[in-house]
């Protein structure tokens, strides 16, 4: 599985040779071009956690890649490219083409990243609608916890 896994994303490199030397035998990160096979959408860690937990609830549907930047506090899901896609929400990035990505192996974490649901190496992606849904409920779930929580939730947009 990892084989595959790692030619998909190494795929998206400038020089995919380059990308997997860096993942064997450098700091493990690379940067990678979005939009091309994938955009990533990226929220904030409570938020992509939570909307991941939910997406989880399918026993039978394993969610797509996604990715966690521990020290930025932030969730990525890869989604399928869409160059007029609109994604709107408090701390929600849509990244796309023209802009690149930090991503390590799949295999392995490197430094602040850490796939939380790897690539498989098929393509498979998150659907936006299915993704979308997450979110609304999550962020509707956050916003209950608000009072409660030290950190501030706002509701703009899900």
């Amino acid at each position: 599985m990892w084989k595959q896994a790692v030619e998909w994303l190494a795929a998206a490199a400038t020089d995919p040779q380059e990308c997997k030397r860096e993942w064997d035998y450098g700091a493990g990160t690379m940067l990678v071009e979005a939009g091309r096979y994938w955009d990533v959408l990226s929220v904030p860690d409570r938020l992509g956690l939570l909307a991941l937990d939910i997406l989880w609830r399918d026993p039978l549907k394993v969610p797509g890649p996604t990715l966690v930047d521990c020290a930025a506090r932030r969730v990525g899901f890869f989604l399928p490219p869409d160059p007029v896609s609109e994604w709107v929400g408090f701390g929600v990035r849509h990244v796309g083409r023209g802009s690149w990505v930090a991503v390590p192996p799949p295999y392995r974490p490197a430094g602040r990243l850490e796939w939380l649901v790897p690539p498989d190496g098929t393509g498979s992606l998150h659907i936006p609608g299915t993704l979308e849904t997450a979110l609304r409920e999550a962020s509707r779930t956050l916003a209950v916890l608000a009072p409660v929580s030290a950190e501030p939730v706002v509701m703009d947009g899900w």
